[in-house]
């Protein structure tokens, strides 16, 4: 039953392969970078054997602890990326509870994170080549974290499967996750800061560490290393207990996984009326807008874009405050201006098969494209602006302020023009309604990010003249070129949102059957 378990992993992934070159592509991409940062973690692991016992181990105990708390969480956090052999398609066979336990065990150590993770804990025996027990006894450490670390995010996620299994939970996750992931910088130079700071520190919070069930296993090579074998002997004892506690918790989770049915939670009938349907006029346009609207406030993939928003002024911040330099705040508004005007270009794509309802009511392309530009310019007009006149304010630069409103207008009503070509004439391997934001589709990284590549060179071209008339006005210290800016980015940037418009509905309008047997063919 393990063997047909791992079999069956590989064999979903090579089917996951044929479906798309850059598939392959991708995981080629996985593979190298996993290699690449596998020799710089077995190199480290080697030089660190020149080091001091004391040293060696807390780096040892201290990295094992965070791999495995990152193996526990993260895992919960991204659910919905990784569905390779996912125990609820496996409820309705009569597999035996433990033996099922073994092969998603099995599975998991055999996946890339869980090869290289593997390799990187057997790699700490070149730490302690010095002393052949230590080297027996990391070998033993070595499997004990990486096997706790696989079962602790198995059993994390078993535990926890019906609480995040609704769509506010989901939503929950992909903030909690995307956050962090826009934050990485400033969180990395923080950690540095912190690393410069506290190092002294670091021996005793390993000591600390040590004794826990994050850290108990990376602390007996050390142990054994020194002569302290009762202090091994307890480590492992810690160890064991920890896989054996987690193991448990993750057989009792799974069991009610797979055993209890999800409660299906009646559903009343709402009295407040229809929502942003009794804001916008009764044509199809509006409808059109209001549930374009109603998407950018419910689901989770569009309010990633909404999300970004509030930190773009934190990010720069961070970074003009390293400089000492707060000037580069003033850049906010533009920044968020593109981020904004270009979110709508995969408007079709995450629509999927409810495209079928424009097709079928008839609605017209020109429609659909003024009523996507009317829902997101609701608010990407009032927030630009206000970030704008904000950034102006924080850092008393009101000389620049019509050159920015003469970006920020180009940028918006120029970027809607873009998005309004671009979602009507291609589709791209986006998440699926319902999805976890986050999942990866045959070819959708690859493809999203070289048509982000082209969309955004095409709207730093159209906004050359006003642009360029600011940034004149920046240098002279003229207002006459600044307000020039904000003239022709608003006539510009007028035109070419009609244009924009009419040749993007004329697009759909030919072209909506075929966008919609491709947005099938990706389900």
């Amino acid at each position: 039953m393990v063997a047909t378990l791992v079999r069956l992993r590989f064999l979903l992934l090579f089917n996951g392969l044929k479906k798309s070159p850059w598939q392959i592509v991708l995981l080629v991409v996985g593979v190298l970078y996993g290699l690449g940062v596998l020799a710089v973690l077995v190199i480290g692991l080697f030089t660190l054997s020149f080091s001091t016992v004391e040293l060696s181990r807390t780096v040892l105990v201290l990295a094992g602890a965070v791999t495995i708390l990152g193996w526990t969480v993260i895992p919960v956090l991204t659910s919905g990326i990784d569905e390779t052999v996912e125990p609820a398609r496996l409820a309705v066979f009569p597999i035996p509870l433990d033996r099922l336990i073994l092969g998603l065990a099995v599975s998991g150590v055999l996946g890339i994170p869980g090869i290289v993770t593997a390799i990187a804990a057997l790699a700490t025996t070149l730490t302690w080549r010095e002393y052949p027990l230590a080297v027996v006894a990391a070998v033993v450490s070595a499997v004990i974290g990486v096997l706790t670390a696989v079962v602790g995010s198995r059993m994390l996620a078993a535990l926890v499967s019906r609480v995040g299994s609704g769509r506010r939970a989901r939503e929950a996750k992909g903030i909690l996750i995307f956050i962090p992931l826009l934050l990485a910088g400033p969180i990395a130079l923080g950690a540095a800061q912190l690393v410069r700071t506290f190092s002294g520190a670091f021996p005793a919070i390993a000591d600390v560490v040590s004794w826990t069930p994050l850290g108990a296993a990376w602390a007996i090579p050390a142990d054994v290393a020194v002569g302290d074998f009762g202090a091994a002997g307890l480590h492992l004892v810690i160890a064991l207990g920890t896989l054996a506690g987690a193991t448990l918790l993750w057989r009792w989770g799974l069991g009610r996984a797979l055993e209890q049915t999800t409660e299906v939670t009646s559903v009343k009938a709402g009295t407040r009326g229809a929502g942003f349907f009794d804001l916008f006029p009764g044509t199809p346009a509006g409808a059109v807008a209001a549930r374009a609207l109603t998407y950018w406030v419910r689901d989770p993939r569009y309010a990633q874009s909404l999300v970004s928003v509030p930190l773009i002024p934190v990010l720069f911040f961070f970074y003009g405050g390293l400089n000492d330099n707060l000037g580069v705040l003033v850049w906010v508004g533009p920044v968020v201006a593109v981020l904004l005007a270009m979110s709508i270009y995969t408007d079709i794509s995450y629509d999927n098969t409810a495209f079928a309802l424009h097709l079928q009511t008839g609605v017209s392309g020109r429609a659909d494209r003024i009523g996507r530009v009317v829902a997101l310019a609701v608010f990407a007009v009032p927030v630009t602006l206000l970030l704008t006149v904000g950034s102006v304010w924080v850092t008393n630069q009101w000389a620049l302020l019509p050159g920015l409103l003469g970006v920020c207008t180009g940028l918006l009503l120029s970027g809607f023009a873009i998005s309004s070509v671009v979602s009507g004439r291609f589709t791209f391997p986006v998440p699926a309604p319902g999805d976890s934001p986050f999942k990866a589709r045959p070819g959708g990284g690859t493809g999203l990010m070289i048509s982000t590549f082209v969309t955004w060179t095409a709207l730093g071209i159209v906004v050359i003249p006003e642009l360029a008339l600011a940034i004149v006005g920046f240098a002279t210290g003229d207002l006459l070129w600044g307000w020039l800016s904000i003239l022709v980015g608003a006539v510009l940037g007028s035109v070419l949102l009609v244009i924009g418009v009419r040749v993007g509905g004329s697009i759909l309008d030919r072209r909506g059957p075929e966008l919609l047997v491709q947005l099938q063919r990706q389900k």
